[in-house]
């Protein structure tokens, strides 16, 4: 057999992941793991809107079950501010817990990272803000994702609302990687089909970004890759049938893999436009990310259009024997009419977003840490242009 001589990538390259558990019921194993990692008195981080699910009473009798003492914090907003992360560390120390689990979409998720950082660093969650300012570890966390796209509960990603300055913080550090995952697509059948919509974009934005980063390897390819077929494939589908378990969970794999992905390669301009964006309006990071990601794509295709193609080749884009031009066209184009096809149709304009604000939140987004690992490196005046361009 001729041996194959075509190159492989062998820079040095790390890859971090938690213990996770997929599939049907997985969320019934949190009362075992909590016992397992010495839950003595547990903070269950949860939202108003699960409280009004059945998942919430059926996790407290898990916990019960297990002679599990535990205290619920539910003061979590969509894109959750720093002083509600700060009002869980309190409840956390005040109520003597020794453990964090976390049942939410991201915000809830990422609240309850940032409550388990403050709580042995020992100071306001603003200070962490960036990559690796987190020196001591955190408290166990054991996250129930019940929503298909943020990927915070096998992310190295904290992301959590500066709500004096208006925009988003993005805390980066292996220390936030959660102890265990507990990812189970049943919880997916309470979701609406807008979230689901934003959140599988958000899914979707995530792979798009690991792929075409700089910091891209062998392993978060794999990911990225598969989860954007996923995602073209089930993710309508999940909306039109919302209750059909196998879609459902094809989507949730999806978002795990572009979690993995993400984790390991970072993200780029469509998400660091996306938090200086949410921050600034408190729009959901989901349709955020599906109104910039065309313009962003547009913005860097040049700098890596093999891996664009790649890409368009997934969804199925008939781009053979096209210019380069043409293929970035055909690519951005599909995007706009996928995300038209979910329901998101929304502008910047439409959102509330002036042309006196671009200046504004171009200077926030440009000192996002996410521009880093972006495959073109943009400047302020990049990025007011991509803002405009999605007006």
């Amino acid at each position: 057999m001729t041996a194959n001589l075509e190159p492989i990538q062998l820079e040095l390259r790390k890859f971090v992941a938690p213990e996770f558990i997929f599939g049907n019921d997985a969320r019934l194993l949190a009362g075992n793991y909590c016992k397992q990692l010495g839950g003595r008195r547990v903070l269950l981080v949860t939202d108003y809107g699960i409280s009004q699910t059945s998942w919430l009473p059926e996790i407290e009798l898990l916990l019960k079950s297990q002679g599990i003492e535990y205290v619920v914090f539910s003061s979590v907003s969509p894109n959750p501010r720093d002083f509600e992360t700060m009002q869980g560390v309190e409840v956390y120390k005040e109520s003597n817990c020794n453990l964090i689990l976390a049942l939410g979409g991201g915000s809830v998720l990422d609240c309850a990272k940032g409550i388990g950082i403050v709580s042995t660093n020992h100071q306001h969650i603003r200070a962490f803000e960036g990559v690796d300012k987190i020196f001591r570890p955190m408290p166990p966390l054991i996250c129930i994702p019940t929503t298909a796209g943020t990927a915070a509960d096998v992310s190295q990603f904290a992301i959590i609302n500066n709500f004096d300055d208006h925009y988003k913080m993005a805390i980066i550090s292996k220390a936030v990687v959660p102890d265990v995952s507990l990812i189970d697509p049943v919880v997916l059948t309470t979701m609406d089909s807008f979230l689901t919509a934003c959140t599988g974009m958000d899914a979707l934005s995530h792979a798009f970004e690991a792929f075409v980063s700089n910091a891209n390897s062998p392993f978060t390819d794999l990911y990225a890759l598969e989860a954007i077929r996923l995602l073209a494939e089930n993710l309508n589908y999940t909306i039109e049938k919302p209750n059909d378990l196998q879609a459902r969970g094809k989507v949730m794999l999806a978002s795990l893999y572009a979690g993995l992905a993400f984790s390991n390669a970072s993200l780029g301009c469509v998400h660091s436009l996306a938090h200086s964006l949410g921050g600034f309006l408190d729009l959901p990071h989901g349709e955020c990310n599906a109104i910039l990601l065309p313009h962003v794509v547009n913005f860097n295709y040049n700098a890596v259009p093999d891996r664009y193609n790649k890409i368009a080749q997934v969804f199925g884009i008939p781009i053979e024997n096209l210019s380069s031009n043409e293929s970035k066209n055909q690519l951005v184009k599909h995007i706009l009419n996928f995300k038209a096809m979910l329901g998101i149709l929304s502008t910047l304009k439409n959102k509330g977003v002036k042309q006196d604000d671009i200046s504004i939140l171009a200077e926030k987004a440009i000192k996002d840490p996410c521009n880093a690992t972006n495959p073109r490196p943009p400047v302020k005046k990049d990025l007011e242009t991509i803002y405009s361009e999605a007006m």
